[in-house]
């Protein structure tokens, strides 16, 4: 019966982390996004210098994890919701380096003037951080209903993207001199896309962790 309270315990301390490296990449998404916004360089190297928090938090979850398989061996669900647990913490790191990555074109862009106002970017950010929500609670309340609803997200976001990028290349065949900056900022675009596949990803994790099946949410 202790040991089992101890298992529960660990496995409470699991998700307490996740839900922490979920709120971290989420923060740092948005400050990444705001920097850009403003050519902020400063505030873009503060998300840079932050960035070992979030690996610090990912080393806990695989110490914990691997801990528990070898003094536990857990199996069935107990297992699973292990292994989602590793799956996930891999996915929030790597959200954690696409957000770094923004910050540090925004370091790159350092002196320069946006070559227009940023409004899909921020939009994109937006729909993406209630992606990085909505996965990590379908994760902590199982719910099999909100995972699928990421497919829905997933979709939107694809096509905010293939805007942005259609009227990035519109503004380099008119403007060639903005290539540099145009490009930055198409790959901007792509990081926050490639955000919204991992919270994807944490979606398949939580169906998963409930019927033992990984589904592709992405087709």
């Amino acid at each position: 019966m202790i040991q089992r309270r101890e298992f529960d315990q660990n496995l409470n301390e699991l998700r307490e982390l996740l839900q922490k490296m979920g709120a971290h990449v989420e923060h740092a998404l948005v400050e990444a996004v705001t920097a850009l916004k403003n050519l902020d360089s400063k505030r873009a190297k503060e998300i840079i210098d932050r960035d070992r928090e979030l690996n610090q938090m990912e080393e806990q979850v695989m110490e914990i994890g691997s801990r528990l398989i070898v003094t536990q061996q857990p199996v069935a669900k107990d297992l699973r919701r292990i292994l989602v647990a590793f799956r996930i913490s891999s996915d929030l790191e790597r959200m954690g380096d696409l957000a770094i990555d923004i910050a540090k074109v925004t370091v790159r862009l350092e002196g320069q003037t946006l070559i227009k106002p940023l409004v899909d970017i921020p939009r994109l950010a937006e729909l993406v951080v209630v992606m990085i929500q909505e996965s990590l609670k379908s994760y902590l309340d199982e719910n099999t209903d909100l995972a699928y609803k990421m497919a829905k997200d997933d979709d939107e976001v694809d096509h905010l993207y293939s805007q942005t990028i259609t009227e990035l290349y519109k503004i380099i065949i008119d403007n060639p001199e903005t290539l540099h900056q145009a490009m930055s900022l198409t790959l901007v675009g792509r990081y926050i896309e490639r955000i919204a596949d991992h919270a994807t990803n944490i979606g398949e994790s939580a169906v998963f962790l409930v019927t033992g099946h990984r589904p592709d949410l992405n087709h």
